[in-house]
């Protein structure tokens, strides 16, 4: 609900600048929580993770309130109230339509007097500098009501939907850690740029960073995997030949991946300690967003690749449809980004191992060995072997599946090629039949102190984990790799691009067969 409590604080706060010329409507919801949390004399109490979404959620909309401070703009264009709901954020919604439309504007910058009258502009705990209203209090809690029924009525689906240890199913038999994500190796952080813009864009950057920020002359020992080789993957030869990453791992669109490419390499170049640096060999994985997304476009720009640089965390690591993510499907529903991990018990070492995915292929879903996927479309078409047609009853078959892998067991290239090949025994797990239009790479490093390589010209001595260790680490990787495909099923959210609509799994119906097959614990 982090976006959501958000969204209250914003509307709330911008109701008493400007009178909000919506309709009141009925609304079915439960507005009891809400009008608790909502605090009369200034914002709902956020916490650092909620104040992190402002940033992405603020969209110009034109509503016109820099013209009303500053005469060099006064003819701006104003919000085009005339719609059902418009409101701040560049997001607008129809309750007749259900169309959701992103604006990508960007908040006037000309001038002091602009930058403080806008609202997308203005810090969380300066918002109540904007010019001065005339909504009365009552007024504005009515406006962030209003808004908050819209956002309830349009997001209810993503609200609730949960990952997939929410409702019950445990996959494998050892543990996951904090986040259940690759964030859970120590050191490894996780970013996203989401470009969602109308129905043309749906596409994004997702980065995983390598424990420090010194990834050139810091490196981690690494190995990238090809499960099928029908894709465009930047800098495999190289992280392959010498075994060892010198940068980030970026994910994002095919068309997109040069351009993603170039962005990382400028702005590692500029970065303290590179100025003697001649070569430099990113890591660029993609998967075709092309349905949904205006790929042909390639909208991905450096700002984009720097957002996802800069902003990444640890910690709990936002899933669905985001980053690289936001314009992909898989199984016939939508996919997009999905992340778990696991936690070896002290006497298999203690190691832990995080995977994430960019999910975006095909095959006939299965969730914990129940045969989901069957049961929710075999009754498209009949089962004769005559007439039956896999893709018209599964959708699309093609596609590409991107697998990161990263643990602090003290793995060198040969052994995290072992590991990486089981990351694909995880894939098949969750029903992928590996078609022969999908690209399916998976890229390991290990972050263990004792195998990483220096920039040093002298040899060093490197812990080497036995081969007769490596088993728990395998099974780990097949069980937080097929949780994290699920996960990234689980959370995404129905995405309408300019030539198809991919739809998110129903989860009543899913959750059904997991009944049914008894694997919700």
């Amino acid at each position: 609900m982090s976006k959501y409590r958000a969204w209250i604080n914003l509307a709330y706060n911008f109701g008493k600048h400007v009178v909000l010329r919506m309709p009141v409507r009925p609304f079915s919801h439960d507005l009891e929580t809400f009008t608790g949390q909502v605090v009369p004399e200034g914002y709902i109490p956020l916490d650092a993770d909620e104040r992190a979404v402002l940033p992405d959620m603020m969209r110009c909309v034109h509503c016109g309130l820099c013209a009303l401070t500053c005469p060099a703009i006064a003819d701006a264009p104003t919000s085009a109230w005339n719609e059902a709901w418009t409101f701040v954020g560049g997001l607008s919604r129809s309750l007749d339509h259900a169309d959701l439309v992103a604006a990508d504007l960007s908040p006037c910058t000309r001038c002091a007097e602009c930058d403080a009258a806008c609202p997308t502009g203005v810090p969380i705990t300066r918002l109540a500098t904007l010019v001065t209203g005339v909504a009365t209090r009552g007024a504005n809690l009515a406006a962030a009501i209003a808004i908050a029924c819209v956002l309830l009525s349009f997001s209810a689906v993503d609200a609730q939907r949960p990952r997939v240890r929410d409702v019950g199913v445990v996959i494998g038999v050892f543990p996951t850690g904090a986040a259940n994500a690759i964030t859970d190796v120590a050191g490894v952080r996780v970013g996203h740029t989401t470009l969602h813009r109308g129905d043309s864009i749906h596409t994004g950057i997702t980065a995983v960073l390598p424990p420090g920020d010194d990834w050139f002359h810091d490196r981690v020992p690494a190995a990238i995997i090809v499960g099928n080789g029908f894709g465009k993957l930047i800098g495999s030869t190289q992280a392959n030949e010498l075994g060892e990453l010198e940068t980030p791992i970026l994910l994002t669109c095919t068309l997109c991946v040069w351009r993603a490419a170039d962005a990382m390499v400028s702005w590692l170049l500029d970065r303290p300690n590179m100025q003697t640096v001649r070569s430099i060999n990113p890591v660029i994985g993609e998967t075709n967003d092309g349905g949904l997304n205006d790929i042909r476009s390639r909208p991905i720009v450096p700002a984009d690749v720097v957002h996802a640089l800069e902003s990444a965390a640890a910690g709990p690591v936002e899933e669905g449809s985001v980053g690289a993510g936001a314009g992909t499907s898989a199984f016939g529903y939508k996919g997009g980004i999905g992340t778990s991990s696991r936690v070896l018990p002290a006497n298999a070492g203690g190691y832990t191992v995080g995977v994430l995915v960019q999910t975006n292929f095909g095959g006939v879903l299965t969730i914990n060995g129940a045969p989901v996927g069957r049961e929710l479309r075999a009754q498209r078409v009949g089962m004769n072997s005559n007439t039956f047609d896999l893709t018209a009853t599964y959708g699309t078959q093609d596609g590409s599946c991107m697998i990161v892998i990263a643990t602090d067991a003290p793995l060198d290239h040969r052994m995290l090629q072992r590991l990486a090949n089981r990351a694909l025994a995880g894939m098949a797990r969750t029903g992928s039949s590996f078609s022969n239009g999908s690209g399916d790479y998976v890229i390991a490093f290990a972050t263990a102190d004792s195998v990483r390589r220096k920039d040093a010209r002298t040899p060093r001595t490197v812990v080497d984990l036995p081969n007769d260790n490596a088993s728990p680490l395998f099974q780990a990787v097949i069980e937080a790799t097929e949780e994290a495909i699920i996960n990234s099923l689980f959370r995404a959210t129905d995405v309408v691009g300019r030539r198809a609509v991919s739809r998110a799994l129903p989860l009543d119906e899913t959750l059904r067969v997991l009944r049914q097959y008894g694997t919700i614990k």
